[in-house]
């Protein structure tokens, strides 16, 4: 935190406009030493940027943001360039020749925006999820929870466990005294269960979270020549996949992501499920098992000629029985849907009947954002259930004591140290 640390916050190289931040309690001296005189305080002014000879690298726009009214908390200053790399490459080595200035590692502007008490981590981890989004969805799930409307939520939480505990604790401490309420079981622990029951309908609800952030899942499963592969570069509209007439062509999982009304969707094409002596193939299908498990729909594909099949996943996944090559057959009632990849004939019903479904996992609101997330609300959820369940007053009390630390471990308010590296390792390097 005593470094001052610079990097490339904006896109790659070349650019129209390189963004360079400079952030730390030497930024202001460096500025000094790149432009000369400092412009006003938050107005952007164009200044001559030269190197310690006096040459001429380049005029940018710049900005200075005084401490702490910064993203990262500290004096920091954005030089606007132009978007070269010759000469952002010119201007870091005349900032190399500086001391006490040092390239900044992956997430470093947000960490110190963190620990200077500018973001929490719910708000940190949105910002990362911003910045990755390439679906509407997921740039509105980020938006959500970036901005400090989910960890408004689990502080009032923490907050409403913190009173319970308290009214508790002046009951066991102060039970003689005139102004401590009396009835515990009438004033907290009602109180206490409808919290509990909040938290469980926002876990409930975790599995959005997943779905928005990674994806939902459609496996492409049925036996050798049905069509799966032919499907797959349908709907990608390209040939993401071999297809021939030999059975087994596909032997590991092929997979290919989508855009559809704005979610992402990860459709996964496996091989087809038979029993073989084929050790290669014998693989893939082991893989293909494996993405049924892990899958939120499964299309079951068959000829539609051919005797429908029962088929069962070990997961939660909703199964749709699909007809295929339906230029060559009448379509039968036997099946959800018949296609013909060939003539594109059911591609768009498909494509729709995907649409509805995933638009049914997450529409909007606030839900658990990360695995992290979940793992302390359902830690928080099993304090306050054994508080709810227990007989001894102090022993309760301390349960809800350790539901409101495990709260406050998911926006980084308590004991999160050694999270700090993982989190914010996962940034790009300049945010």
């Amino acid at each position: 935190m005593t470094d001052t640390i610079y990097a490339l916050s904006s896109g790659a190289l070349p650019a129209g406009v390189a963004v360079l931040r400079i952030s730390g309690p030497k930024a202001l001296d460096a500025a000094v030493a790149l432009i000369g005189t400092l412009p006003e305080q938050r107005k952007a002014v164009l200044r001559t940027v030269r190197d310690a000879q006096g040459q001429m690298i380049d005029q940018a726009l710049v900005l200075v943001f005084q401490a702490p009214a910064s993203f990262t908390g500290e004096d920091c200053v954005e030089l606007h360039l132009h978007g070269s790399r010759a000469v952002v490459a010119a201007v870091y080595r005349a900032l190399e020749a500086l001391p006490g200035l040092r390239l900044a590692e992956a997430g470093e502007f947000t960490r110190r925006a963190f620990e200077n008490g500018k973001l929490d981590l719910v708000e940190a981890e949105a910002l990362a999820d911003l910045v990755a989004s390439e679906t509407e969805m997921q740039r509105r799930l980020a938006v959500e929870q970036s901005f400090g409307g989910q960890s408004a939520l689990y502080m009032e939480w923490a907050q409403r466990l913190t009173k319970a505990r308290a009214l508790i604790e002046a009951e066991l401490d102060f039970a003689d005294e005139e102004d401590v309420p009396g009835s515990v079981s009438d004033q907290v622990w009602a109180e206490v269960g409808d919290l509990y029951l909040e938290i469980e309908q926002h876990l409930a609800e975790a599995k959005a979270g997943e779905i928005i952030r990674d994806g939902y899942k459609v496996a492409i499963v049925g036996p050798p020549n049905a069509g799966k592969s032919s499907l797959l570069n349908a709907l990608a509209k390209r040939d993401v996949a071999i297809v021939t007439d030999i059975a087994g062509t596909t032997r590991d999982v092929l997979h290919v992501d989508l855009d559809i009304d704005g979610y992402l969707v990860r459709f996964f094409d496996t091989a087809g499920i038979r029993e073989t002596e084929d050790v290669v193939e014998r693989e893939g299908v082991r893989r293909a098992k494996d993405t049924l498990e892990q899958a939120d729909l499964v299309l079951l594909l068959q000829e539609i000629d051919s005797d429908p099949q029962q088929f069962a996943t070990t997961g939660d996944a909703e199964v749709l029985k699909v007809g295929t090559k339906l230029d060559r057959h009448e379509p039968r009632t036997a099946y959800d849907l018949c296609i013909s990849t060939k003539i594109g004939d059911g591609l768009d019903e498909l494509r729709n009947l995907i649409a509805t479904k995933v638009k049914q996992t997450w529409s909007g609101g606030l839900v658990p954002g990360r695995q992290r997330h979940v793992r302390y609300l359902k830690e928080a959820s099993h304090f306050i259930q054994d508080a709810l369940n227990g007989t001894e007053l102090d022993v309760r009390a301390e349960n809800l004591r350790g539901a409101a630390t495990s709260l406050g471990r998911i926006t980084g308010r308590v004991d999160v140290e050694e999270l700090l590296g993982v989190i914010f390792s996962q940034f790009c390097i300049g945010k």
